[in-house]
C-alpha cells in the first residue's frame, strides 16, 4: 500500500511539474529572459494596465522600474487607466503613477494617441496589455495609435504578446465598415478576430492600416507553448480581469455578442456582478422572452429568466442603465463554449427584443452600428429578417479575412 502511494504521489508531483513547464510563457517575461537587448540601456516608455503581470508576480511596470540597466521613462494608459480601477467610458487624467513615480500619459479622454512631446525621451516604446480578441475592446484601438506615434517619430514599437483567451480559431461577425471607424473600431476586422494582439499588431503594420501608410519599426515578442485552440483558462495562466467589467473568462465568451445590448435601451447588465451574462429592463416579460430565444435551438447556450437590479459598483461602474430599477431579462449560459457563437447570439437577442417588445424596445442607431461595424445589421432586424439571413451577408467577407488573416498568425 505504501509503494501505492509513494507512486501516486511520485506521478501527481510529475504531472504538476510538466503542467507547470507547459504553462504559457508571455511575451513580457520572455522580453526580460530572452529579448532584454530589446530594452537594454534605453529609455522605456510603456502602454500598460494592471494586467501586465510577470510569471513572479510582480508588474512588468514595477521590474523596469527596478532594472539598474533600464530607464523607465512614461507610462502611457489606456481606458480604465493604468491600474485598471476607472470605471468603463469615464475619461482618464494624466499624472504620475503612485507606485514608480513616473509619469503617466492618458490616452483615454481628449487625446487617444501618444503625442510627440509625451514621447520626446523615449528610445523605444512597449505595449503590454491582455486583450480579449473582439473588435470594439478598447485596447486594440489603443495599440494601434500608439504604433503609429511610434512610427511617425521613428521609435520602434514592440509588443509584448499574449494569449486571446477566447481562443484563437473562430471568426465571427461583418468586417467594420470604412465609414464606421472609430474608437471601438479602429480595426477593419470581424467583431471576434482570432488573433493574439501581437498577431493583429503585425496584420494592421503591415496591410496599411496605420494612417498616412507610415510603417512601425515592429517586434512582437512571441508567447511559447501557446496554442491557438486553448482557452485561457487552458493556458496555466492566472486570470486578472482586464477591464473592471471584465471579471471572468465567461464574461469575455460571451461579450461578442452581448456587447452589442449597449446599442439598444436594454441593460446589458453592467451594475451586477456578471454583466454582459445578464441582460435585461423593467419592461421585458423574461418568462416569454427566455421560451422565444431557447426555441431558435442556437449551438452551445441556454437562457434563463432571471431578475436583477443594477447599481452603481465603486471603481467598476457609475450610474448603469436603470439604476436602482428592477429588470426582468435574461442570464446566458454558455453550455458548450467550443460550439458557441457568441455574435449570432448576440443579433438572436436584439431580434428577438424588437419582435416581442416593439413598444418598448429601441435602438441607439450610431452606437448599435459602431459596435456591429455596419449599418446592415439594424437594418436588417429592422425589416424582420431572419438571424440566418444577417449571419449569410458577412460570410464571404470573413473568408477574405480569414485569408489575410492566414499570412500574420504566429502560432
Amino acid at each position: 500500500m505504501k509503494i501505492i502511494l509513494s507512486l501516486f504521489t511520485f506521478c501527481s508531483l510529475l504531472i504538476a511539474q510538466n503542467s507547470s513547464t507547459n504553462a504559457v510563457k508571455t511575451g513580457a517575461d520572455l522580453l526580460l529572459e530572452k529579448h532584454y537587448d530589446l530594452i537594454e540601456g534605453k529609455r522605456v516608455g510603456l502602454v500598460t494596465n494592471h494586467s501586465a503581470l510577470l510569471s513572479n508576480g510582480m508588474h512588468l511596470a514595477d521590474a523596469l522600474m527596478h532594472d539598474p540597466n533600464v530607464k523607465l521613462v512614461a507610462l502611457f494608459g489606456p481606458e480604465h487607466g493604468i491600474r485598471g480601477d476607472a470605471p468603463d467610458g469615464k475619461g482618464i487624467q494624466s499624472g504620475v503613477d503612485t507606485k514608480t513615480g513616473v509619469p503617466v500619459y492618458s490616452l483615454y479622454g481628449k487625446i487617444n494617441k501618444p503625442t510627440g512631446e509625451m514621447l520626446n525621451n523615449v528610445d523605444v516604446l512597449v505595449y503590454d496589455i491582455q486583450d480579449v480578441g473582439v473588435r470594439f475592446y478598447t485596447f486594440t484601438s489603443t495599440m494601434m495609435l500608439s504604433m503609429e506615434a511610434a512610427a511617425e517619430h521613428h521609435i520602434p514599437f514592440v509588443v509584448l504578446d499574449r494569449p486571446n483567451p477566447i481562443r484563437g480559431v473562430d471568426v465571427e461577425g461583418p468586417v467594420r465598415d470604412d465609414s464606421l471607424k472609430s474608437f471601438v473600431g479602429w480595426a477593419p476586422v470581424p467583431i471576434v478576430y482570432g488573433m493574439t494582439i501581437g498577431e493583429l499588431a503585425t496584420m494592421a503594420n503591415n496591410e496599411g492600416w496605420l494612417a498616412n501608410g507610415v510603417k512601425a519599426n515592429l517586434t512582437v515578442v512571441k508567447m511559447e507553448n501557446w496554442k491557438r485552440s486553448e482557452w485561457y483558462d487552458e493556458t496555466g495562466l492566472p486570470w486578472i480581469k482586464p477591464s473592471p467589467n471584465m471579471p471572468t473568462l465567461q464574461t469575455a465568451a460571451v461579450y461578442p455578442g452581448t456587447c452589442l445590448i449597449e446599442g439598444t435601451n436594454v441593460s446589458e447588465g453592467r451594475g451586477t456582478e456578471q454583466p454582459f451574462e445578464y441582460f435585461g429592463a423593467p419592461w421585458i416579460n423574461a418568462q416569454q422572452l427566455a421560451q422565444e430565444l431557447n426555441g431558435n435551438h442556437l449551438a452551445g447556450v441556454e437562457f434563463v429568466p432571471i431578475q436583477f437590479t443594477p447599481h452603481d459598483i465603486e471603481h467598476v461602474t457609475s450610474n448603469p442603465k436603470y439604476k436602482d430599477e428592477r429588470c426582468s431579462g435574461i442570464f446566458i449560459h454558455v453550455t458548450d463554449r467550443n460550439t458557441f457563437l457568441p455574435v449570432k447570439t448576440g443579433i438572436a437577442v436584439v431580434s428577438a427584443l424588437h419582435d416581442l417588445f416593439p413598444n418598448d424596445f429601441k435602438f441607439n442607431n450610431r452606437r448599435f452600428d459602431l459596435l456591429s461595424g455596419t449599418p446592415r445589421v439594424r437594418q436588417m432586424i429592422l425589416e424582420g429578417k431572419t438571424v440566418d439571413e444577417i449571419v449569410s451577408t458577412w460570410q464571404d467577407e470573413v473568408k477574405k479575412f480569414e485569408k489575410e488573416r492566414g499570412k500574420y498568425l504566429l502560432y
